[in-house]
């Protein structure tokens, strides 16, 4: 390869460990073209893999501030150079390296942490960040809908309390006048009844003392 090739291959992987969030480290030897096609299809996107030579691997390591890797780079390797979730990549490699055993992962860096292949394996165990978002919104959603339901409650209840008041209101309405009405007649019976009385007690009082008081001179 010619000079001005390798610089160029150098600023390119330099650029892929600068942008990418995680860099796994693998040994392809055994994988034909067609596998390793297959292996980019299922990683995605947001995940570059590139074979890659690992004397200029090296330089551009060292270019973008990863180290640690060299004692990685021995044998045929290639690189995941992952863009998006971390997560994702390292599901893919371990799903396909079951596939296909001539995968091997070797390690890899994530956010300028060197990890081991145990630890790239542990990373696939985890959920995605997809899964994270969707158990995230599940669980707001339901805390909107309680929040919902709390305000809610107590205005339903307060409804069916005054329908409840009114239906109770209409039906006992009647009933409530009744007495009322018996209490307006009854000082009217009396207030007609009283005179009357008096009317008929007080001639009879002044007939019998009348004539007793006519009497008295006779005696004398």
């Amino acid at each position: 390869m010619a000079r001005p090739d390798k610089q160029a291959a150098v600023t390119e992987l330099t650029e892929l460990f600068r942008n990418s969030t995680a860099s796994v480290l693998t040994e392809y030897r055994g994988l034909t073209v067609s596998q390793l096609k297959e292996l980019r299809g299922s990683l995605g996107q947001s995940t570059t893999y590139a074979v890659v030579k690992n004397t200029l691997t090296r330089i551009a390591a060292k270019d973008a501030g990863v180290e640690g890797i060299d004692e990685m780079l021995v044998g045929p390797s290639a690189i995941a150079f992952v863009e998006g979730d971390p997560v994702e990549a390292a599901k893919g490699l371990r799903a396909f390296a079951k596939e296909h055993p001539a995968l091997i992962v070797k390690g890899g860096v994530m956010e300028g942490k060197l990890l081991s292949a145990e630890e790239i394996n542990k990373l696939a165990d985890l959920e995605s960040r997809e899964v994270l978002l969707a158990k995230l919104a599940g669980a707001m959603n339901a805390s909107l809908q309680s929040a919902v339901s709390l305000f809610a409650a107590p205005l339903s209840q307060t409804a069916r309390v005054i329908e409840a008041l009114r239906a109770k209101v209409e039906a006992e309405g009647p009933a409530d006048e009744a007495p009322a009405a018996e209490a307006d007649e009854a000082p009217a019976a009396e207030a007609d009844e009283a005179p009357a009385a008096e009317a008929d007690e007080a001639p009879a009082a002044e007939a019998d003392e009348a004539p007793a008081a006519d009497t008295a001179p006779d005696t004398e």
